[in-house]
């Protein structure tokens, strides 16, 4: 999954999103950024929808933290994973195919994971697990690393800029999907952080 995530983050580097509009203000004291345009057309590749800011079509919506007021540029990676179930439902992709979690993956759901209210879509035994991923290259070398609310708020205020890209995952049965990114950070331009040397 860390692999995947990686390459995704890469194409969005190698064609990245257009910066956010000058108009666009940042608020500490509310829940996300307030946009000129509410009801926007957020981009999920070629199926776009009008939809609220903040929120996910269907019956996935990505928790709207208080404390992230820097919230910007979401992704919705629901019709990706509507179509797998949907394969797997119909039989053209078998349960190994989709619930593939690795040992690493379950361990980081199991003590850095935040629990949801959704049963699993497979094994409908036990609820998802969330895990967030930071990527960016204001992260330095902690670009990839998984970080709770609280780290995300502290990150936000600073860092300028950088993706977080969210995973649910089942410890029951394995499935794990990727099923949405943000982009957080003040906006503040900061001297890039250089890599550590390992001492001999």
């Amino acid at each position: 999954m860390f692999g995947y995530i990686d390459t995704i983050h890469r194409m969005s580097r190698r064609y990245p999103l257009r910066p956010p509009p000058r108009n666009l203000q940042f608020s500490r004291g509310s829940t996300a950024a307030r946009r000129p345009a509410p009801g926007r057309a957020v981009h999920a590749g070629r199926s776009a929808r009008r939809r609220p800011s903040g929120a996910l079509p269907g019956p996935i919506a990505l928790r709207t933290l208080e404390r992230v007021w820097s919230k910007r540029a979401a992704v919705d990676y629901g019709l990706q994973r509507r179509a797998t179930l949907a394969a797997l439902f119909r039989g053209l992709a078998t349960a190994t195919d989709v619930c593939d979690a690795d040992p690493y993956l379950l361990r980081a759901a199991k003590h850095h994971g935040e629990p949801t209210s959704r049963d699993c879509p497979v094994c409908r035994r036990e609820p998802v697990i969330e895990l967030s991923y930071t990527f960016g290259d204001a992260l330095g070398e902690y670009s990839g690393r998984i970080k709770g609310p609280r780290e995300l708020d502290a990150m936000q205020r600073e860092h300028a800029e950088f993706t977080v890209y969210v995973v649910e995952v089942c410890r029951g049965c394995g499935w794990n999907h990727l099923i949405g990114s943000y982009v957080l950070g003040d906006g503040v331009p900061r001297e890039r952080p250089r890599r550590r040397r390992a001492t001999p």
